[in-house]
């Protein structure tokens, strides 16, 4: 952090055109009463979303009901974006200083926010490792609605970041079956390290009671209702921006009676809205994430400084792996784990 005649600066990326991004400095406010200042270790690139938002593909219908907490600038651009932030504390409560926290910030090296925003890291999970507590919470949420019962066949289409959460947390239950789909027979190698069966979408077996669909892709969600059995019901998480998408409802769709509806983490899922707040939804996902498997998520890391440039890397997946780590200046020095100081 940069100070000059006693103020505080950051350093924050903003995307500025399509596929294109700075880095810009900015003054920082002085961490007032229920307030902390946070200086970042590690972000999470989320490829999915942040793919979309660097090519500038955020539908104006929707680019508000799709802000970030604490985003900045407005779509399509200039905007400062992103929501998977890993720091320690600086200034603030004294229950806090020196504290490993998540928060749902953007791309920066250092930032001011009240503490209520703040989720202390638990021991036993990796400050790298944590950058995950938004796609964890995600999955979280989508398993909330979707309801899985003992028992159930089900697939995960499209293994990406979301998906393998997904994956990660469902091969906790009691299913008869559960299988991961994806185009990329690479991604076999990350259901592999989940202990999960892995398939190409035309190798994958019918029948699901439920479907997750995760790929984004109109191809993935056709699939996903194929493999859906009789009155059975495919869950779907992708965002898809600005892309059309044209799906086989003339099919077997309304013939076979099956429910296609949306999972999103903006708001609880309904069947938890009046008994779970979004700390305790975002307590519970760093809770999981005490699994070490979350680890074969990671790739990277990139240096904060880099992230103009390899930003296009990241989004066309030149720079591969479901979630790449942002790190930030000084973050190899502290202490990896969530511990007290």
């Amino acid at each position: 952090m940069n100070q000059t005649d006693g103020g505080r600066f950051a350093t924050a990326y903003w995307v500025t055109g399509p596929r294109e991004g700075e880095l810009r400095t900015e003054s920082l406010p002085e961490p007032g009463e229920g307030a902390a200042l946070v200086r970042s270790l590690y972000s999470g690139y989320s490829r999915g979303t942040e793919s979309v938002v660097l090519a500038n593909h955020v539908p104006p219908r929707v680019a508000g009901l799709m802000q970030a907490p604490h985003q900045e600038g407005s779509f399509p651009c200039p905007v400062k974006y992103g929501y998977l932030s890993v720091g320690v504390v600086e200034d603030g409560p004294d229950e806090l200083r020196g504290r490993t926290v998540f928060c749902l910030y953007p791309h920066q090296d250092r930032y001011v926010v009240p503490v209520a925003e703040l989720a202390v890291i638990p021991d036993g999970v990796p400050a790298q490792r944590a950058v995950l507590a938004g796609a964890v919470e995600t999955a979280v949420n989508a398993l909330w609605d979707a309801a899985p019962r003992l028992g159930d066949r089900i697939a995960v289409v499209g293994c990406g970041l979301v998906g393998g959460a997904v994956l990660a947390l469902l091969r906790r239950f009691p299913l008869e079956r559960l299988q991961a789909v994806d185009r990329d027979p690479g991604k076999a190698s990350l259901a592999d390290a989940l202990g999960v069966d892995f398939a190409l979408p035309d190798e994958a077996l019918d029948d699901c009671d439920l479907v997750v669909h995760c790929s984004a892709h109109a191809e993935g969600l056709a699939r996903s209702l194929e493999l859906a059995g009789d009155d059975g019901e495919v869950l779907e998480l992708s965002w898809y921006g600005e892309q059309p998408v044209s799906i086989p409802l003339g099919a077997d769709f309304h013939a076979r009676r099956l429910a296609l509806r949306s999972s999103q983490v903006g708001n609880i899922a309904l069947a938890r809205r009046h008994r779970r707040t979004r700390s305790e939804r975002l307590g519970l996902a760093l809770q999981l994430l005490t699994d070490p498997v979350f680890d074969k998520f990671l790739s990277g890391p990139t240096d904060f400084a880099d992230l103009p440039r390899d930003a296009e890397a990241l989004a066309s997946g030149v720079l591969d792996g479901p979630c790449h780590v942002i790190r930030y200046p000084g973050a190899e020095e502290d202490h990896v784990h969530a511990d007290r100081p």
